[in-house]
């Protein structure tokens, strides 16, 4: 099963019908785990050749495959797909949980430790890929295990503006929205598979810390980074805007909306109104990686995931808003990503488009996977519902 990228898509239902039979085909088989030690470690990347690159492998990589494998089940995938999720979040648990209770940033290929450093993004996504282990059958442990996480971070790595500590990796300041950002999203998936108040109340909260310090006041668009009192950074630094981030936050905010958070819905307007205006170059049909707060261009490539994001959100806010124009941009975002799926090896992808239309050649990049599960499990979802 191929994708077109020269198609143009009349309905929904056409667009997921053949995303579903891309994923199901040949991606699901292609980027499962193998057996590594006592564990099991997904691939990191796989080159035009179809190998497995033995390079060191992210713990985050790690949570997004189980959390893309989980999402792959509930699509149909027929493989094995609840075997390797709760093998990889055994091994997660087992390998890399630190004696302090934080989980550690690299394994090496053989599943050994490399970087046993932390660091928020990666607990972000820890907390992600429990969540959805705990909806397993007899995975209530995972759910411990998330509340121990959590519990973790809680008393080790909340500061006192009520953002967090982001760990042993990156210098800070700058400080980051993306970590928390990502930390929403968990929290979102825990209510949801639990139904407990806590998790909702701190979705809450990072909605909030968003709304009061990652967007800009003046001109109502997120912005990246910040100095420690969680004021814009300084110079050019403190003014850049990722459409995709801005995709993202809004697609949140939409989940947030069906929540009943109050506001939520123009929240996503405002976010996705400046993104769309400026962040798309429609040449090429892609969003681009980059701007400045009053919409300059600052970097014309375009990234896959900023294009999984568009689309996320043009989903989100049609469910919301039944409008149609949410449902061309729906169809013109998921062209846009399908000309990333343009490749020989078919079940992997390129990443990275530079602004004259060339490509970087490089493995396909395993952390991809996520972005394009999620937004064409959106895709699915929101064609049976329209």
């Amino acid at each position: 099963m191929t994708i077109s990228s020269t198609h143009k898509y009349e309905s929904l239902k056409e667009a997921a019908e053949e995303s579903r039979a891309w994923l199901l085909g040949p991606v699901a088989p292609l980027w499962v785990v193998q057996k590594c030690g006592d564990g099991f470690l997904f691939p990191e990347q796989i080159s035009a050749g179809g190998n497995r690159d033995n390079c060191p492998h992210r713990l985050r990589v790690q949570a997004r495959h189980i959390y893309s494998y989980c999402m792959l089940g509930r699509l149909g995938w027929q493989g094995p797909w609840e075997e390797m999720v709760r093998g990889s979040a055994e091994f997660l648990l087992r390998r890399g949980r630190r004696s302090d209770g934080l989980y550690v940033h690299y394994f090496d290929a053989d599943g050994k430790v490399l970087d046993s450093r932390a660091d928020l993004y990666d607990q972000a996504f820890v907390l992600l890929a429990l969540a959805h282990a705990g909806s397993l059958a007899g995975g209530e442990h995972f759910i411990a295990a998330a509340e121990a996480l959590d519990a973790t971070l809680e008393s080790r790595w909340r500061l006192s503006g009520g953002n967090y500590f982001e760990g042993e990796v990156v210098t800070c300041p700058p400080c980051r929205q993306n970590p928390h950002m990502h930390l929403l999203e968990s929290f979102i998936a825990l209510e949801k598979v639990t139904g407990a108040a806590r998790w909702r109340r701190k979705a809450e909260h990072l909605a909030n810390l968003c709304v009061r310090y990652f967007i800009d006041a003046s001109t109502g668009v997120l912005t990246e980074y910040f100095n420690t009192n969680l004021n814009p950074a300084a110079g050019d630094e403190g003014r850049i805007v990722e459409p995709g981030h801005c995709f993202e936050w809004a697609w949140l905010f939409e989940k947030l909306a069906l929540l009943g958070k109050a506001g939520a819905g123009e929240i996503s307007d405002g976010l996705t109104d400046f993104a769309r205006r400026y962040g798309i170059d429609r040449s090429r049909g892609v969003a681009i990686n980059e701007l400045l707060v009053d919409g300059t261009v600052r970097s014309a490539h375009a990234r896959l995931w900023p294009q999984t994001e568009r689309l996320k959100a043009a989903l989100a806010r049609l469910c919301r808003t039944g409008h149609d124009e949410e449902r061309q941009e729906a169809l013109d975002a998921y062209a846009g990503l399908t000309k990333y799926f343009n490749v020989p090896l078919h079940g992997t992808w390129r990443d990275k488009l530079m602004a004259d239309g060339s490509w970087v050649d490089e493995p396909a990049p395993g952390s991809s996977l996520y972005h394009i599960v999620c937004a064409l499990a959106e895709l699915s979802h929101t064609a049976t519902l329209l």
